[in-house]
């Protein structure tokens, strides 16, 4: 009897497929959050692949790792963290083709994905009898967690973006509001709140966390961000993750699999000292960057500098006769601010067409796209409602010079539109 019981216990065991819950695996979380989407948005833009390609592309990848995941016997970190990674970009994909493909709103789209989450579970309660993180140990079991998991990034996308864009809260304020909540959900826990009912909680937090974060990094410092760029964050991210999975693996092939609920293997202390080094890796590498970005920036050139009518040129007192001081644009006040960039990409573009170098036209303005690509995050909190119109008439202009047959005629009135809305919107 004793030894039917302790086989059946190893086999249980050995069937647990999802890790320890602990201050690692939370770190590891976080950073994914912000690898997965910067990585989508890479594939989309950078490479070319545009968003419907990158959907089906992360989708196959990730119905095969799902599939390598349902057939490993045990927990293996780097499989379970390189599904979680691609768990997020589908997730990020799925939300960002219901508002920006579809238009649906926000508000309607978290709402929905909250009502889908509380369907999964009551689902998965109804027919397992918990929702334990601790008792993944069977392939149904398993398939609840992972459709759990894919909502929660989907209702986590849809509500970092409701309170960043639609309620102009921006990315630095979500750090703070998306981190405070997820410490409120931890002290939750500690004077009583059940465990199931926290994890899930944090776990939807940590993707508005995640990509707040990413966003304070990469976004540049006029939006309030440490301007590291998308790489470089990426880059940061990847290294640290690499490190501590690479840990995990290490000791579960050395210890084996801890019996559910125990704590992680190698010990608390060890966890807490490996997550806290990760952080301050992240921290510290990224300011550093920051700090050496930003005296770089001051010691070269001002390209985005306007210049004041009338204010003498340098090396010129005012009212000094002499060749004419550049004209400095007079910028109305919007939300938006100063758009003088991408207008200048813009105007290069529209000249090259009027030129009919269509194929010239075309290869300038990719870099249209990746620089607005890379503000969005910083610039469409500010006014949403006007990015948007832009954002649609920068997908007309990339449509028109990318069209097989592209007009001539049809590539100049959409970069005319949409320089005259650049000018329209650009601010100070």
């Amino acid at each position: 009897m004793s030894v039917t019981y302790a086989t059946a216990e190893r086999t249980r065991v050995w069937l647990t497929k999802v890790p320890a819950i602990t201050a690692t695996f939370w770190v590891i979380k976080v950073l994914s959050t912000t690898i997965g989407e910067t990585f989508a948005d890479y594939l989309t833009v950078n490479v070319g692949l545009g968003p419907l390609v990158t959907d089906a592309l992360m989708a196959a990848v990730l119905v095969t790792a799902l599939v390598i995941q349902f057939r490993t016997r045990q927990y293996t970190p780097w499989i379970y963290w390189l599904c979680v990674v691609l768990v997020s970009i589908v997730g990020t994909q799925i939300t960002d083709f219901f508002t920006d493909t579809l238009g649906v709103s926000l508000y309607l789209s978290t709402a929905v994905f909250a009502v889908v989450l509380a369907i999964v579970f009551v689902v998965w309660h109804r027919q397992e009898h918990t929702l334990a993180i601790t008792s993944i140990d069977t392939p149904r079991r398993e398939a609840f967690y992972w459709g759990a998991i894919l909502t929660t990034f989907a209702l986590g996308t849809a509500a970092g973006d409701l309170a960043t864009e639609a309620l102009s809260l921006g990315f630095r304020n979500g750090v703070l509001i998306f981190g405070g909540l997820i410490a409120a959900t931890w002290i939750a826990y500690k004077i009583g709140f059940g465990q199931v009912l926290t994890f899930w909680i944090a776990y939807v937090l940590t993707r508005p966390l995640g990509a707040s974060m990413g966003d304070l990094l990469t976004q540049d410092k006029q939006f309030g961000g440490l301007a590291l760029g998308a790489s470089a964050t990426s880059i940061l991210f990847f290294a640290v993750i690499i490190v501590l999975v690479t840990r995990e693996q290490l000791l579960v092939n050395r210890h084996g699999v801890a019996a559910k609920g125990s704590g992680p293997a190698g010990g608390h202390r060890a966890d807490y000292a490996w997550a806290a080094a990760g952080l301050v890796v992240v921290a510290g590498v990224g300011l550093g960057l920051s700090a050496t970005h930003s005296d770089t920036s001051d010691s070269g050139s001002n390209s985005l500098a306007v210049v004041d009518p009338g204010a003498p040129a340098a090396g010129q007192s005012a009212g000094t006769t002499g060749r004419a001081a550049p004209a400095r644009k007079v910028h109305p006040t919007t939300r938006l601010g100063d758009l003088t960039s991408f207008a200048t990409i813009v105007t290069d573009v529209k000249g090259k067409v009027a030129k009919n170098d269509l194929a010239g036209a075309k290869a300038r303005i990719k870099d249209l796209e990746v620089a607005w690509d890379d503000a969005e995050a910083g610039l469409k909190p500010r006014d949403a409602g006007k990015w948007h119109q832009l954002d649609g008439q920068i997908d007309d202009a990339l449509t028109a010079l990318r069209a097989g047959s592209p007009s001539q005629s049809t590539c100049a009135s959409t970069l005319a539109t949409l320089l005259t809305t650049l000018n329209k919107f650009d601010g100070i």
